[in-house]
């Protein structure tokens, strides 16, 4: 049996192969293909001595643009992406262009607040309860979109390993 694709994006920091990832990973390479992707490669960020807001003004600045583009050029099957702050919004963007997402589960993607449109997926998003970007209970509800918020948990959440097995639980229970 073929396995379905699952694309990781990775949050604003990247890297070849965070420690924070794998934990992901292990738990659903049992059930998916799963395809993980630094977001800061998918948008050709210089992280040469940058700071995170040099980085956060890249991806602004035309980087979330060119991974998307990117992003459509890699991936042209089906698929159901698992995001991390600004991989969450690179999925959601890059499914409203055209990449052909089953399921989207983003967490703590703080930078959706600004969108005014939904793809056309299931989505479910995560956030801490103490994250003070993330949407308001009104966007929510104008957009009727199911989400998690975690008692007294701050943006970077998702690093938590016990986070983690529940956004897994939820994904191997919503598209198995």
């Amino acid at each position: 049996m073929v396995k379905p694709r699952l694309l990781i994006l990775s949050d604003l920091f990247g890297g070849a192969n965070p420690k924070w990832i794998k934990t992901y990973s292990e738990i659903l390479e049992s059930k998916f293909e799963i395809q993980y992707y630094d977001v800061l490669e998918l948008a050709n960020i210089d992280t040469n001595n940058c700071i995170e807001s040099d980085i956060h003004n890249q991806f602004i600045n035309g980087g979330i643009d060119k991974a998307i583009e990117n992003l459509l050029k890699l991936e042209t099957d089906k698929v159901t992406v698992l995001g991390f702050s600004i991989g969450g919004t690179i999925a959601w963007k890059a499914s409203l262009k055209g990449l052909n997402i089953t399921h989207l589960f983003a967490v703590s993607s703080t930078r959706l607040r600004y969108e005014a449109e939904t793809p056309n997926c299931i989505i479910k998003l995560y956030f801490g309860e103490k994250d003070p970007n993330k949407p308001n209970p009104q966007w929510f509800l104008d957009f009727n979109l199911e989400n998690q918020i975690f008692k007294d948990n701050h943006h970077q959440l998702y690093l938590i390993e016990n986070i983690a097995d529940l956004v897994c639980d939820d994904i191997l229970q919503t598209v198995l």
